[in-house]
């Protein structure tokens, strides 16, 4: 019997990485450098997975729209003074070895720019088992379905052999906006409430059981 599915599409902030929590941070800190108010933990939380403007017109709606560009720069200060200390979630490169050698295509749909998540790719040492990625921006930023639909081109792939895994409701929505199925993980960005309401094919609580369904999928 064949795979169920021949494409595995990754996100990678929260669903790989264990980068959530500085995420919220420097966000926080961002926002407090330019005056403006501080988003709660949970108001930062909702916005991770979207492109970083889109995000930053989120946390800092107050802003003039010209000191952006700004906040951005203030956000990439932060996240980059410990970005290299953060790690993949306990199994992941297990895990990405393991559907690697079985033969499965794996990508990345991020909303880290092209730069990020290349910085992020070589130094977790993954990098080569992922044999395309998009971001945020070179594509419309999540929910859009850009990243999927190229995707999906790029490897003429039909949108039921493809599987969309990540932990926001950004990454279930895309899912659903580019007809592929969606498999939700409830150990990052957004609660289990707010990802079971968009009806994943899977959703899962920790990294052995996300490793234990697509191991067991083929």
């Amino acid at each position: 019997m064949g795979k169920r599915f021949e494409l595995l599409v990754f996100d990678w902030d929260g669903t790989l990485h264990d980068s959530v929590a500085a995420i919220v941070t420097s966000l926080q800190q961002a926002c407090l450098d330019l005056d403006q108010q501080m988003p709660s933990d949970l108001h930062a939380r909702q916005v991770i997975g979207l492109g970083l403007v889109d995000a930053l017109r989120h946390v800092a709606p107050a802003l003039d729209e010209a000191r952006y560009p700004e906040l951005a720069d203030r956000y990439r200060f932060h996240y980059l003074a410990s970005d290299l200390e953060l790690k993949l979630f306990d199994g992941v490169r297990d895990l990405i070895e393991a559907l690697h050698a079985r033969g499965y295509l794996l990508a990345v749909a991020t909303g880290k720019s092209r730069r990020g998540l290349n910085r992020v790719l070589e130094h977790s040492g993954i990098g080569p088992f992922f044999s395309a990625s998009r971001c945020a921006d070179e594509c419309f930023s999540k929910p859009h379905p850009q990243m999927l639909l190229e995707l999906m081109d790029e490897f003429a792939i039909e949108p039921e052999k493809v599987l969309m895994i990540g932990d926001t409701t950004h990454d279930m929505q895309m899912a659903i906006n580019a007809g592929v199925n969606g498999m939700a993980v409830t150990y990052g960005a957004h609660s289990s409430t707010q990802l079971a309401a968009l009806n994943p094919l899977w959703q899962v609580d920790n990294v052995a059981d996300l490793s234990a369904l697509l191991l067991a999928s083929d």
